[in-house]
């Protein structure tokens, strides 16, 4: 018999194991080995790709003439590195040592080493930088796209690759300002902050000032 709710957190802890062994699985097919309505694993599957602990990894064609179906993977953060956890700790140490916030310098030298700027692409036309800009941070974990609007072009992060740290190191949004800045040759503006699009996945978003 099929339920309607999971508790947590072993709700979730199930879906992690299931994933851990069916490393590219949609919400129905969890659904149907736990047993559990396919509605209440999509309510859980969003808050894991949220801080970090599944992703989205694509849509799978649908037998006869459904849907697509989103497929999930295990996210980076379960996968045994503890990478989240030292980075997590070693901006604690950074804060303590600088208790009304991190310097500007501070945090442009993290942003150089988290996304270097790529070579050949200083003075080139906007939408030369903004493509290579793209390309560069896919390479470094992002998903990151950019749409043209009247008064600025923006870039859209979803799936932040800090989200299960950024609440407590708010300081990391302005690494990725910086990034974009270092990225463009030009200035940034964060117009939002984890909010919710239209499929339910975490974004940021930020206006650019390029010439």
């Amino acid at each position: 018999m099929m339920t309607n709710v999971m508790t947590n957190p072993t709700s979730r802890q199930k879906i992690l194991a299931y994933l851990s062994q069916h490393p590219a699985a949609s919400a129905e097919e969890i659904s149907l080995s736990l047993r559990v309505t396919a509605a209440n694993i999509r309510h859980h599957l969003s808050i894991l790709v949220a801080d970090g602990r599944v992703r989205l990894i694509g849509m799978r064609p649908e037998q006869g003439r459904g849907r697509p179906v989103r497929v999930y993977s295990p996210g980076e953060t379960i996968l045994g590195d503890n990478l989240e956890t030292l980075a997590g700790a070693l901006l604690d140490i950074l804060a303590e040592a600088n208790p009304v916030g991190l310097p500007e310098a501070t945090l442009q030298s993290l942003a150089t080493r988290l996304v270097p700027t790529p070579s050949g692409v200083k003075g080139a036309h906007i939408t030369r930088r903004l493509a290579a800009a793209i390309e560069q941070l896919a390479l470094c974990g992002y998903q990151a796209r950019w749409e043209a609007h009247a008064a600025a072009p923006r870039v859209i992060i979803e799936g932040c690759p800090y989200a299960a740290i950024v609440q407590k190191h708010p300081e990391l949004c302005r690494v990725d300002a910086i990034i974009l800045e270092q990225l463009l040759q030009g200035g940034s503006r964060q117009t939002a902050r984890m909010e919710k699009n239209s499929r339910g996945l975490s974004f940021c978003q930020f206006e650019l000032r390029i010439t």
